[in-house]
């Protein structure tokens, strides 16, 4: 299981709390797939809000640990207020760190980003960075004091599944002692299976489990995929071939006349 900033996490599965149909929906899921980092989007309007202070008591109540995020940020100076105030709120020093550049793919600005993270390492926070799958921003990232990456898969909520396995392959190969988590883009449990079949030592996803048909079920799915592609991973599966290989020898089969 991943170790993120010095803490042994028991899921590598991290899960969304936005859009369920209710909080009963919400709890249910967050049970079923045994998850115990949730993230949690600060809104200033609605922090102090009657229906936020249910929110956040329902949160507490299920015995996780909340990631806050900065969703909806879209400058450094957005992100870090944000930050700073969520910090406040759940008493935390983990943030997931967004800093939104694209209104249409909701892809990070990553010059905003890497100046968000390093104000935010130097104010003592412990930054998780949605960004893409850019090695070279990853490296600044890393710079900046960030001990873990979150590169996406495809864009949020587009549920298109990893769309260049070939790039998360080489991100993977490039921070080999990184602890890295797929955010962004997971729509099914096959997605979670194929990226962690790769190497990456989780995935954090909200969407897909949210909006699916029964979501609870879903985040089973979904649990269960995350531990089958990790175990597809340590066990070191066949690379494809360009050519048929028989399964069984033929080398000194009986003749028959």
């Amino acid at each position: 299981m991943p170790v993120l900033y010095g803490t042994d996490v028991s899921s590598s599965l991290l899960l969304g709390t936005a859009q369920y149909p209710s909080p009963k929906v919400l709890s249910d899921a967050i049970k079923a797939s045994g998850s115990d980092i949730l993230t949690v989007s600060l809104r200033r309007e609605s922090a102090g809000s009657g229906a936020g202070g249910r929110f956040w008591e329902l949160i507490r109540d299920l015995d996780v640990r909340v990631l806050p995020n900065t969703a909806g940020c879209h400058s450094v100076k957005e992100a870090v207020t944000t930050a700073k105030m969520a910090r406040e709120l759940f008493g935390t020093d983990w943030i997931k760190l967004e800093v939104i550049g694209h209104h249409d793919s909701l892809q990070p600005d990553i010059f905003a980003l890497v100046e968000a993270a390093r104000i935010l390492h130097q104010d003592g926070f412990k930054v998780f960075p949605y960004t893409t799958e850019d090695i070279i921003v990853g490296e600044k990232l890393l710079e900046a004091g960030c001990e873990v990456l979150m590169p996406w898969c495809a864009p949020i909520g587009s549920a298109r599944g990893p769309v260049n396995p070939d790039a998360l392959r080489a991100y993977r190969a490039h921070f080999p002692g990184i602890p890295l988590v797929v955010d962004a883009g997971l729509g099914r449990p096959s997605h979670a299976a194929e990226v962690m079949e790769l190497g990456f030592d989780a995935v954090l996803l909200n969407t897909a489990v949210a909006r699916a048909g029964d979501p609870v079920v879903m985040a089973r799915a979904f649990a269960q995929a995350v531990e089958a592609g990790r175990l597809a991973f340590e066990a070191s599966p066949l690379e494809p071939r360009d050519m048929a290989v028989p399964s069984t020898p033929v080398i000194g089969m009986a003749v028959f006349e």
